[in-house]
């Protein structure tokens, strides 16, 4: 299966301090990745990257085919974000939201509507679709940030740190919808601190720390949880 994203000798320094060091992975169609490592080992800032909000220092990255440097635009069309921000309109409905969001894409007007109705039965939300966002809990505002992400049919992705805040049924909500993303072949990529939860969704893990992966492997070849976590803390010390 080809690469749908390739990062290759991937360097990031803001003045003397070297965030991200010769970073490099290739991710193909359909992965589910999840990228583990302490605070400050660059995680966030790979990330960003990858969203091209933030410029690399060095290396290369090619996203669906596209330069991240080059086409940057056409990049962001291929990719959808969710973070512990849900980046939502509390005074707006889900409906309203999703449609905002849609127009923000150039969406086809006369699909959007569509498109804002099926995201919201996907998420579990479609009774709540005339209520306003700034009503719902944390739960349904995560679930929500997923169809706004999804809104555009974006192949990639990418998840920042998503459980920050969900308690236990929320979480297990949010992972509900995510797995439902697999028959859709959607390809993921995860910054997690949750080792219980996240290495359970992912099919390859891997570990950054002080700016460079430590550890890459399928998720087949890490063992159990209690396996993992003991791997972990070998690679980091927090």
């Amino acid at each position: 299966m080809e690469n749908i994203i390739s990062i290759k000798g991937l360097s990031k320094a803001f003045g003397n301090l070297h965030v991200l060091k010769n970073i490099g992975f290739d991710v193909k169609k359909g992965d589910f990745i999840t990228i583990f490592g302490p605070n400050g080992a660059g995680k966030t800032t790979l990330m960003k990257i990858m969203s091209t909000l933030v410029e690399p220092s060095g290396g290369s990255i090619t996203i669906d085919g596209f330069n991240i440097k080059d086409d940057p635009l056409e990049i962001r069309k291929r990719i959808g974000s969710i973070s512990h921000e849900t980046y939502l309109y509390s005074e707006l409905t889900a409906w309203e939201n999703l449609r905002f969001f849609g127009r923000m894409y150039n969406m086809d007007k006369s699909r959007l509507n569509a498109r804002v109705d099926e995201l919201l039965e996907q998420v579990g939300l479609g009774y709540r679709s005339n209520d306003r966002v700034g009503t719902f809990s944390r739960g349904m505002k995560q679930r929500l940030s997923i169809a706004r992400a999804l809104i555009h049919k974006p192949p990639i992705l990418f998840l920042d740190e998503p459980y920050t805040g969900l308690d236990q049924h929320a979480a297990s909500t949010f992972e509900h919808v995510l797995r439902g993303l697999d028959a859709q072949d959607t390809t993921k990529i995860m910054i997690s601190h949750n080792i219980d939860r996240s290495l359970k969704l992912c099919n390859r893990v891997l570990i950054l720390d002080k700016g460079t992966i430590v550890f890459n492997k399928l998720r087949t070849d890490v063992g159990s949880v209690e396996d993992f976590k003991a791997t972990y803390e070998s690679f980091v010390h927090e």
